[in-house]
């Protein structure tokens, strides 16, 4: 258990009103701290709603926690204050323990390897409230999954934007799966749909021991590449495929399920970020590759488009 940090993160309904038993609640994120720096700090993003949530510690001692929660299996819950973690989540959207009926399991979602601090475990429980939304705070608004979807789709400047927890808690269950495109072998992140973070194991600066593999693949997107002026047009994109020797068959199989009209973008030289491009050449020879002049020079290879 203290290989990770856990958080628990709370799918709420609202019980006295089935018609929209569809829609949970979100609760509008706190903006990050400024930085004393004038540039960063004039830099003012859209707000965020995510699942209420809060960090779920584990329990001292003999003690028990008295909420049971229904089905879970994956993870024994019963070794964790959750009481303590409900009372706070629920503080967040004014409410008490006492406003909720029953607590159901959802999911367990292990973090991937980002580094170099300790991965952060979500638990995801569903409860309803029993007292409806009388006391609901006005930095709380019920939503549902299609209009999650919306804003994560129809992305507009200034608009409100969906936080991780609620994509990977419920927004990427609810899409039809595609072909598996990263082993399971290799823990990751998807978030928003269509873009996965895959840390993989790298030659990269301690105590770091993953580079993030990025790889854009969206489903169902329109492509007008012919009537734009882009340097490249693709579709799918890769970022820094750079792992090490022992991962390279895991990269392999990640290009050989990408389309093959693909576009490598390579930040820099470092071989943390370009040890894996060989292994895409070979799967791919006609994928494209996007670098600066300088890091072409130096990692020595030319990717050319047929």
């Amino acid at each position: 258990m203290a290989e990770a940090i856990h958080n628990l993160a709370l799918i709420l309904k609202n019980h006295p009103q089935p018609q929209n038993d569809a829609e949970f609640l979100l609760v509008k994120q706190t903006r990050p701290p400024k930085f004393n720096d004038e540039e960063y700090d004039s830099y003012v993003d859209s707000d965020l709603w995510d699942l209420p949530s809060t960090q779920l510690n584990l329990l001292h001692g003999n003690s028990e926690s008295p909420i049971v929660v229904e089905g879970a299996q994956s993870i024994n819950l019963t070794n964790f204050d959750l009481h303590s973690a409900l009372t706070k989540v629920l503080e967040q959207v004014g409410f008490e323990v006492t406003d909720g009926g029953e607590w159901k399991f959802w999911k367990y979602v292990e973090e991937a390897e980002f580094g170099p601090g300790l991965p952060v475990h979500t638990v995801f429980i569903m409860g309803k409230l029993l007292a409806g939304d009388r006391n609901l705070q006005e930095r709380c608004k019920w939503m549902s999954v299609q209009s999650c979807l919306s804003w994560l789709l129809e992305v507009k400047p200034s608009s409100d934007r969906v936080g991780p927890l609620t994509v990977v808690g419920l927004v990427n269950d609810s899409i039809q799966p595609a072909d598996q495109k990263v082993p399971s072998i290799l823990r990751h992140q998807e978030y928003p749909p269509g873009v996965k973070l895959v840390p993989i194991g790298s030659k990269t600066a301690k105590p770091f021991r993953t580079t993030n593999l990025i790889i854009f693949a969206p489903e169902n997107v329109s492509n007008e590449s012919e009537n734009n002026s882009f340097v490249a047009c693709g579709d799918a994109l890769i970022v820094d495929p750079g792992c090490r020797s022992e991962f390279h068959e895991e990269l392999q199989k990640i290009v050989a399920a990408l389309p093959r009209k693909l576009v490598v973008f390579v930040t820099h030289h470092h071989r943390d970020h370009v040890d894996g491009l060989s292994i895409v050449q070979k799967c791919n020879p006609n994928a494209t590759l996007l670098v600066h002049e300088n890091t072409m020079r130096r990692i020595g290879k030319v990717f050319i488009e047929s």
